[in-house]
């Protein structure tokens, strides 16, 4: 009986005997002004609409003397001139507890899936600050991924921070449900923003599946929400995975894609009255990336490894928000059209990829596995025109001659199906048969030994 009066005590703990009220005195375009009520940035208000007979849920994004301007997570018809807006007294909180796993949720942490109410253990702020510097753990232990390429030569580490970057229509979406149906993580969140509807049942149905979901939290803000629900969509998403490594989880955190976040925050903070910088895009926007980006990663209790997927406009890779992400997190992956246009899948460009703890997680024998495939590939890739052209003759230098006799086995070992299931034992043992170094049994752990002598010696 304890948990069924859980949300009664919550509503009560966190009812406001004080109530300040304002009202509409202006609609325009994504803002709506009104006369007060007394509150703070990032305040959540209701603003009754009298011919509905109902109220939406709005967000103060700016003040000016009494004025406030406030963004609505809903539809704004039917608002009128006069109509109450109320304060809550409190910031968007998501509601959190088990009860979320195998649910989806929306922007505010209500359930989006009409599978009922989802009875929450605890209320955590959307937007808070990242873990102190000085407590996070030390990353020193890899985490399964199920996706041979990277396993294998771009090792991820468990609250390791890692980029996706790509054009549209090369799997980005297809490649995180591989990952989330594989990995050993103990729970799965994914943030799908800005997406299409239809891509949001494509990816719970087809590439998560039944069992990816159960372990599982989606949060959804499709491309025709407002532009506050698809920004604060982001922050929700990530506060679910702070509350599960809070409790001592190895979270994979899964978000597709930062670009929408950023577009949202481009479209809010124009209409604020913030001047285009970079690309059209105001200086907030490269305020906020850093400081959710950070909030991942590990603390003292738990991990979050994270997956942020980059939608590369124009496929150009150093426009300002692929190159602001990829500067913030710990590797990036880059998935190429010229791969996915030879149905290479994942279409990942090993050459152009980094993980920046791929050492500090990889045992000595595979690393030099590692760095043999690497070397046959990129001598591959300087001359594979003149290979194919038949320009370049056998005998003229054995490295390259080496590389075109290993090309197929390489091939063969990145490319995968959507739905094989790979463990990191799997994976070890085709990338030491591939460059014929013997990976010891120790090192198919998850921390092999002597795999971070550096960091070993400095945490002495």
């Amino acid at each position: 009986m304890e948990s069924f009066f859980d949300k009664y005590i919550n509503a009560v703990r966190s009812t406001d005997t004080i109530k300040y009220t304002g009202a509409v005195t202006a609609v325009k375009g994504l803002m709506i002004e009104s006369n007060g009520p007394r509150c703070v940035v990032g305040e959540i208000c209701r603003i009754e609409v009298p011919s509905e007979k109902t109220s939406i849920t709005a967000e103060v994004v700016g003040l000016e003397d009494t004025t406030v301007r406030l963004m609505a997570y809903g539809d704004t018809n039917g608002i009128e001139i006069g109509a109450q807006v109320t304060a809550s007294g409190h910031v968007l909180e998501v509601p959190v507890g088990e009860g979320l796993l195998g649910r989806v949720i929306d922007a505010t942490g209500r359930p989006f899936d009409g599978k009922g109410d989802i009875l929450p253990k605890a209320l955590y702020p959307a937007i808070a600050s990242a873990p102190n510097p000085l407590e996070r753990k030390p990353i020193n232990r890899r985490i399964t991924t199920g996706v041979r390429a990277i396993d294998g030569l771009l090792t991820v580490g468990k609250g390791q921070r890692i980029g996706l970057f790509a054009g549209s229509g090369i799997g980005k979406s297809t490649l995180l449900g591989t990952i989330a149906r594989n990995t050993n993580a103990d729970i799965n969140v994914i943030g799908l923003i800005g997406e299409r509807g239809r891509e949001v049942n494509d990816f719970i149905e087809r590439d998560l599946g039944k069992e990816g979901l159960k372990r599982s939290v989606i949060v959804v803000a499709t491309s025709d929400s407002p532009s506050i629900a698809r920004l604060r969509a982001a922050y929700v998403c990530t506060a679910v995975a702070e509350y599960f490594r809070d409790q001592g989880k190895d979270v994979m955190m899964m978000f597709d894609n930062v670009t929408r976040f950023a577009h949202a925050q481009r479209e809010i903070g124009l209409a604020t009255g913030e001047p285009p910088a970079q690309r059209g895009y105001p200086p907030s926007v490269f305020d906020m990336i850093p400081k959710l980006l950070e909030r991942t990663g590990t603390n003292a209790k738990g991990t979050i490894t994270a997956f942020y997927t980059v939608l590369v406009d124009g496929d150009d890779l150093d426009e300002p928000i692929t190159d602001k992400v990829r500067g913030t997190l710990d590797g990036h992956i880059i998935l190429s059209r010229a791969l996915q246009a030879k149905q290479h899948y994942p279409a990942i460009d090993i050459l152009a990829s980094i993980s920046r703890l791929s050492r500090r997680v990889s045992g000595p024998e595979t690393l030099k596995a590692v760095t043999k495939v690497k070397k046959w590939i990129a001598d591959y890739s300087q001359q594979e025109e003149m290979i194919l052209a038949g320009v370049y003759q056998k005998g003229n230098s054995p490295e390259i001659d080496e590389a075109i006799d290993k090309h197929q086995e390489i091939e063969e070992f990145l490319c995968q199906e959507t739905e094989e299931h790979l463990t990191m034992e799997d994976t070890l043992n085709r990338l030491s048969e591939l460059s014929g170094i013997a990976i010891p049994k120790e090192e198919y752990v998850e921390s092999p030994a002597n795999a971070h002598p550096t960091f070993d010696i400095l945490a002495k």
